[in-house]
């Protein structure tokens, strides 16, 4: 019934529109968030919604989410909105369900991702970064990360994330950076910290050492080649040429081995057919593996060949090859070691071993260093690369040349060596292979692998004692950490079981520095207690940059050591290790968290939340840090989610056109929109986003927005006089109560296991289905006609005020502006929010299986008479189902059970309806997923009241109101008589 439809003035002289009880709400059908959203944040900001939050909060267990520091180097993009949101959700429906949930904000201010804007500005400007004084570029890079940390900090509130804005983290702060050293300090008195010699992933772009969690793989186009070492040794092998397959030939001046498996099978293969001309000439004998004989032979275009014998494990450990660049200066015997990181899946079944260019070649080389020095091989690893990717003296033949250019383009290097081997007649074939190749994310150019001196944890050094490593506390870690989804605590687990040793160290400018001196004699790293907290209190009153001053190193070293015998090391700190310690600095340090944890004996608990991609980043940064500092985990949950992508699922990118920013969805649409899509979507696995689904999203968003204001409107001028007990309500009240307390348990539930989608799902569906379909559109005519007086209106009045408080409450932590704007429109207040609220707890009295079963079958019945009834308006024959009064036939004794005592008229929104048992006629409606049930439509008979336009014989049974129904006539005369006492009054 609509406003539009009423009668006027009738024979009674009363206009019914006004009698009529219809919803009064200034909560508005349009919701204008983008306008809206920013007065509800300042409001916020007015009345101290954070700071009430801590002081309601005081005294309850804690459930802290430890933000992840997101780098301060740019606006924020799509894949920054769904973390933050998803953290805000978090924080707030802990809040809501009884802990103490404080969110702090944090950022990562050191390290690539800010030096490197800085020294793009200076490349702009024809400008060298090594001719300015280091604290001068130093503080450039902390002005830069200043100036984002607020320009994001603002973004990030405008999502409706409440946290401690005013005071967040900084890994730049001072008291941050010398927490950061005091932990460096740490691994460095219980030996795990060392200073050692292995190829790392180099950045030639950036000359800087990258770790595993800064780098992604790409497409590159590779050239791959097919090198023959022969054999010189005395044995059954002896002018055998052994077959290695890579594609870094640039990494053959490096090689100074071969690598085989004792478990794969090999043999003698003899060239007996081979084109003129031809790499592989007749007569040439290889050692392979027999599985790949076949594919390698192929490639080196033999036309035939024969197996000449079984080549043994024992036959190659004693085995001895020429250096395929002998005569170019690489005069020495290369070895066959074993190693168990070789497969027959893939190559020759031989891999060209290079210690300086490979983590697996230089485990295999340093495994067997004893064994070399007996075989008066030299075990010494060659730089044969320098920072910049030009061939050094120790690559002789090709010194100058280069791997990488500073651009990140390939060098010279691989055409100069293979044409050295080709000259060299060590070629039996060539080829380029497109394949995935590490590249640095921030200049997105591929690195090399060099051998470097570098600054490492060691992972598998006893620490309290026999076995206790920092490997086996980080596994132990882990088990007793819970994970959503589960599968990353495998992954996490995979990773941290065959890791190798920690790389910490970077050659850059901008960070906390590896502070510790080293003995230039023994090599051996200062510990002085003395002399570490005259460093850490530098640096808690001048920051890190106290470590380059000029007069540093006699400062710190004081009187008690010549500055002669001391190196103090410049290197910088990895930007993970930073973020990594981020526990140390602000969970154990600020007041308002400090959590007494299970270990501890206490109660209080702690998420990580970040991306997938952070269980090789920060997930697993934070895990080394705090494993090797203090046994344990930082955390007791981990939670993770996907990466955004394009609705076609495609990687967004700015040449597909396809990038969606958050900027521009909350301009458009509001934040709550944004919110929406990240509470919808199934965030452990990858999401979508595009125009389509933000459409999808704002049509969602319009009917929970509706059922709100539905509500409020249904709610004015509520008075607590008005409830209606439990045991009095109507049975159809007492059903939805009963939703309410199954939703109750469900939301909790999905609260604490972080699951979004599915109470978005059920509340979305609640709403638009079991209230706007079926109750609200039941109860229309009774909010709307009945008497204010009645106990049906009063007890839906009731019910309205109960479902208005619920799902306010559990709404709140996703769409924050709307729950507040819509508790507001009923609850205006100088100072109240609904996120001061808790969940409501849901009384167990509102529990009714048995009322739940029998209304969830007159749902069914209901489907059936209004299936019925849609075909009727479809032709034409009825226009409102008020003109209706069908004849409903049930043979299911269940069913009509369940019937005893139901309107079905009131249910079906009919004038009229009979109810009778039986089959029904043969050409009566029925659904199939419903038997037992068939309906007759039929036109309702009598006259049509002019309040309620019911068509009913009733209309006319009250002689002072001829024109209408005893039930409205009844509702008329109470509303006359209040008008007149207030009128009187």
């Amino acid at each position: 019934m609509t406003d539009e439809t009423l009668q006027a003035p009738n024979s009674a002289g009363i206009d019914y529109r006004e009698t009529l009880f219809l919803p009064k709400t200034d909560f508005p059908m349009r919701a204008g968030l983008p306008q809206k959203e920013p007065e509800i944040l300042a409001r916020w900001q007015r009345i101290g919604l954070y700071k009430r939050l801590r002081e309601e909060a005081r005294g309850r267990p804690k459930y802290l989410l430890h933000d992840g520091p997101p780098y301060a180097n740019g606006h924020l993009h799509i894949g920054h909105a769904l973390n933050k949101i998803l953290k805000d959700v978090i924080t707030r429906s802990l809040q809501m369900l009884g802990y103490d949930s404080n969110y702090v904000p944090g950022w990562d201010c050191h390290g690539l991702p800010i030096e490197w804007k800085i020294e793009e500005e200076y490349r702009a400007k024809g400008l060298n970064k090594d001719q300015v004084a280091i604290n001068d570029f130093r503080q450039e890079c902390r002005e830069f990360a200043e100036k984002w940390v607020g320009i994001q900090s603002e973004e990030f509130q405008r999502l409706g994330v409440t946290g401690d804005w005013d005071h967040p983290y900084l890994t730049m702060s001072f008291k941050a950076e010398a927490q950061i050293a005091r932990e460096l300090m740490k691994f460095a008195e219980t030996g795990q910290l060392y200073r050692g010699s292995k190829p790392v992933m180099w950045s030639v772009v950036e000359r800087t050492a990258l770790a595993e969690a800064e780098v992604e793989y790409q497409d590159y186009q590779s050239d791959m080649i097919w090198a023959k070492f022969p054999v010189v040794s005395e044995g059954p092998l002896k002018g055998a040429f052994v077959v290695i397959w890579t594609t870094t030939p640039w990494t053959i001046p490096g090689n100074r081995a071969i690598s085989f498996s004792s478990k794969v099978a090999y043999g003698l293969y003899q060239v007996t057919a081979a084109p003129e001309g031809n790499w592989a000439k007749v007569g040439d004998t290889f050692v392979l593996a027999d599985k790949l004989a076949d594919e390698v032979l192929k490639q080196a275009k033999v036309e035939a060949y024969e197996r000449r014998g079984t080549v043994t494990s024992a036959d190659l450990a004693q085995a001895l090859a020429h250096h395929p660049l002998r005569d170019l200066g690489y005069g020495f015997n290369v070895p066959l070691l074993d190693g168990e990181h070789v497969t027959d899946e893939a190559g020759t079944g031989f891999v060209h071993t290079a210690p300086s260019h490979g983590t697996e070649d230089f485990e295999v080389w340093t495994e067997h260093q004893r064994e070399l020095e007996q075989r008066g091989i030299d075990p010494t690893i060659p730089f044969t690369v320098d920072a910049d990717g030009y061939y050094t003296r120790e690559a002789p033949g090709f010194e100058g040349r280069r791997v990488i250019t500073s651009k990140g383009e390939k060098g010279d290097a691989n055409d100069a060596v293979i044409k050295a081997l080709t000259a060299a007649d060590m070629l039996i074939a060539r080829g380029r292979l497109k394949h995935q190749y590490p590249h640095s994310w921030r200049s997105k150019k591929p690195v090399i692998f060099r051998n470097t001196p570098q600054w490492f944890i060691a992972m598998d050094r006893d620490i309290g004692g026999p076995g206790d490593t920092l490997r086996r506390r980080a596994l132990n870690a882990i088990a007793a950490t819970e994970f959503t989804p589960q599968t990353g605590q495998n992954r996490l687990r995979g990773m941290i079981e065959n890791r190798p040793d920690w790389v910490i160290s970077r050659q850059r400018a901008w960070g906390v520095p590896i502070c510790v001196f080293v003995n230039r004699n023994t090599g051996e790293i200062l510990r002085d207690p003395k002399v570490n907290e005259r460093i850490v209190q530098a640096f808690e009153a001048e920051g890190a940059d106290a470590w380059f001053h000029e007069d540093a190193a006699s400062r710190f070293l004081g009187s008690e050591h010549k500055l002669s015998d001391w190196e103090q090391v410049t290197d910088i700190l990895d930007v993970w290790f930073d973020s990594g310690s981020t526990h140390a600095f602000v969970l154990e340090q600020r007041d308002d968290l400090k959590p007494k944890r299970r270990m501890e004996g206490g109660e209080d608990r702690v998420i990580y939340l970040e991306g997938s991609d952070q269980h090789r980043g920060w997930f697993h940064s934070s895990l080394l840090e705090s494993c090797g500092t203090r046994g344990r985990a930082p955390y007791d949950e981990v939670v993770t989610h996907g990466f955004v992508m394009a609705e076609d699922g495609r990687k967004m990118s700015k040449s597909l056109g396809n990038i969606v920013a958050p900027q521009d969805v909350i301009r458009q649409h509001g934040a709550d929109i944004l919110r929406l899509w990240v509470m919808s979507a199934d965030y452990e696995d990858d999401l979508k986003i595009g125009p389509e689904i933000i459409k999808a999203n704002v049509e969602a968003y319009r009917k929970l927005r509706n059922t709100l204001r539905y509500m409020l409107g249904a709610l004015a001028e509520f008075d607590e006089s008005e409830r209606v007990p439990v045991e009095e309500m109507p049975e159809l009240e007492r059903y939805i109560l009963h939703k309410l307390w199954e939703l109750d348990s469900q939301v909790r539930e999905g609260y604490r296991a972080y699951d979004y989608r599915r109470i978005y799902s059920r509340l979305f569906n609640f709403c638009t289905i079991e209230l706007s379909a079926i109750y609200f559109d039941i109860r229309k005519d009774a909010l709307y006609c009945d008497p204010l007086s009645s106990l049906r209106r009063r007890a839906c009045r009731t019910v309205m005020d109960a479902l208005f408080s619920c799902l306010t409450a559990w709404l709140a932590p996703m769409i924050a502006f709307t729950a507040e704007e819509a508790w507001l429109a009923r609850f205006p207040s100088e100072d109240g929010s609904v996120h001061l609220r808790k969940f409501p707890e849901v009384p167990e009295s509102w529990r009714s299986e048995e009322i739940n079963a029998k209304w969830e079958a007159v749902r069914e019945v209901r489907r059936v008479v209004t299936g019925a009834l849609e075909l009727e308006r479809a032709a034409k024959r009825i226009g409102s189902s008020l003109e209706a009064a069908p004849v409903v036939y049930v043979s299911d004794p269940k069913l009509m059970a369940a019937l005893d005592g139901v309107d079905l008229a009131e249910i079906a929104i009919t004038s009229d309806a009979r109810l009778e048992a039986g089959e029904g006629p043969e050409d009566a409606y029925r659904l199939s997923e419903v038997p037992g049930v068939a309906v007759v439509p039929a036109l309702a008979e009598g006259r049509k009241c002019a309040r309620s336009w019911k068509i009913t014989p009733e209309v006319g049974s009250d002689p002072e109101f001829p024109d209408i129904t005893p039930r409205d006539a009844e509702a008329v005369r109470e509303w006359l008589g209040r008008r007149q006492g207030v009128a009187s009054a």
